[in-house]
């Protein structure tokens, strides 16, 4: 029973590591800062509320089977590799400014596979998914809606849309065209790409009901609309129509938001911890956040440090371009590698080397960028 409770244990570790780790962060600082009534300020309801709403709208999206529909229509008939690369690597960079980074490698790494096994062209495996990687982490920073620390940011220091898309449009124009550049060096040979069967909608009218809810959605988050409404909306809509997308939804992902509020809070009321994050955001809050995402994550990374600088556009900066580098940057490159691993041919450390030299790529030139554009 002991070794049953232990595997599992274990089991959720490497479900939820990063919920773990803020637990265990979060129970920590609760000795130093014993709970109180001050901690009902800790939490951004509305950022919360605004997850829960994507999540579960992004969701029903999946379960109308709309992203494998698009995907197959764009890459059925004959092409040539360039182009069917280009498709591939663009689709994660696109989608994911409004379906997350997240949901974008969930949707595209396994039709990458189908697609590469079907053409027999697996050599070009490892290269097409770092790609698709690191275009679904800087696809994402181009709306606030793309991954959970944009969202965060821009309600926590109250960015406005014209101020977000001009601060984060020169980072995804640059990203844009070096993902394209190197999407295609592969092989320019001609190739058939044919599916032994056709997607269809599925769920029509839950397609439309899906389409409005995201729209209520994005208007909540552009403060078109306030949250509450669009949180009823989506809760309503869920109860009355489609109970069981409740149970698909990420709450390891609103846990750990929590958890972070928590610890974030009680990590501002340490003296010696506050002065010693303020000195560093002092000098540099957006490679400050960069760096600190490398080892903990770029969503930890921009609750924690948000507390201690009112520099948000440098965090907003350095934690999406601190998506790149390490494995553990963005928790959504952990996706693209568990499914690569899944394959009987997985050769892991290749994959590691191709993956961190790619980002480290990326991670110079992006940062090179944001250095310039600072001295303007």
């Amino acid at each position: 029973m002991a070794a049953g409770a232990k595997q599992k244990a274990i089991g959720f570790f490497r479900r939820e590591p990063v919920l773990v780790i803020s637990f265990v962060c979060a129970a920590a600082s609760m000795a130093f800062v014993p709970p109180s009534e001050a901690y009902g300020a800790y939490f951004d309801w509305k950022v919360l509320s605004l997850l829960f709403c994507l999540m579960a709208v992004v969701a029903g999206l999946q379960e109308c089977n709309v992203f494998a529909v698009f995907c197959q229509r764009l890459l059925t008939g004959r092409k040539r590799m360039g182009l069917l690369s280009l498709i591939l690597v663009l689709l994660p960079f696109f989608a994911s400014m409004l379906i997350t980074n997240d949901v974008a490698l969930i949707t595209f790494v396994p039709f990458t596979i189908v697609v590469l096994s079907m053409i027999q062209r697996r050599q070009y495996l490892i290269y097409l998914i770092v790609l698709q990687t690191i275009a679904a982490n800087l696809g994402s920073m181009a709306a606030p809606v793309g991954n959970p620390q944009s969202l965060f940011l821009y309600e926590k220091f109250h960015l406005s849309a014209v101020g977000y898309f001009r601060l984060m449009l020169p980072f995804v124009l640059a990203s844009l065209v070096c993902l394209a550049a190197a999407a295609l060096l592969v092989k320019n040979e001609t190739i058939q790409v044919e599916f032994s069967a056709r997607e269809t909608i599925k769920h029509p009218k839950k397609l439309c009901l899906f389409c409005g809810l995201f729209a209520l959605s994005l208007l909540g988050v552009f403060r078109a609309l306030p949250y509450p409404w669009a949180l009823g909306a989506v809760v309503i809509a869920l109860l009355l129509w489609d109970r069981p997308l409740f149970a698909r939804i990420d709450y390891g992902l609103l846990l750990t938001f929590l958890c972070f509020f928590v610890f974030a809070g009680n990590m501002g009321n340490i003296g010696a911890v506050r002065e010693f994050l303020n000195s560093l955001l002092e000098r540099s809050a957006m490679l400050t956040s960069l760096l600190a995402s490398q080892v903990i994550s770029n969503v930890p990374a921009a609750v924690l440090l948000s507390g201690f600088t009112q520099d948000g556009q440098g965090l907003l900066v350095g934690t999406n371009l601190g998506g790149l580098g390490t494995l553990i940057a963005s928790l959504a490159s952990l996706i693209s590698f568990r499914y690569y691993l899944r394959l009987e041919d997985a050769k892991p450390l290749r994959y590691l080397g191709v993956f961190t030299g790619l980002n480290l790529a990326g991670l110079a030139v992006l940062t090179s960028l944001a250095l310039c554009l600072s001295l303007w």
